[in-house]
């Protein structure tokens, strides 16, 4: 992150079977720096993502943990998404 950019932090509360969809949406609105997944107030997955990295190669790149993460969804009801997004003034 460079001087001029500030990190602004976001949550979002969905159900499980929405998570993967919520969280390939949101790494394909780009700006996207770090996405926290929470369950019950602990950090279950930390995902650092490259600033600047095209949506359709971030997604490429995080289709791993992407397939940890729906594994997880269909064990939980309602958990959050923190989203760290990078905002250049």
């Amino acid at each position: 992150m460079t001087d001029n950019e500030k990190a602004k932090s976001e949550k979002f509360t969905v159900s499980g079977d929405q998570l993967v969809a919520k969280i390939k949406q949101l790494i394909h609105e780009g700006n996207i720096r770090r996405v926290r997944l929470i369950y019950k107030e602990k950090t279950v997955f930390d995902i650092p993502l490259t600033i600047g990295a095209p949506a359709a190669a971030a997604i490429i790149m995080a289709a791993p943990v992407l397939a940890a993460i729906g594994a997880f969804a269909a064990l939980v009801t309602e958990c959050t998404i923190e989203v760290e997004k990078v905002e250049k003034p």
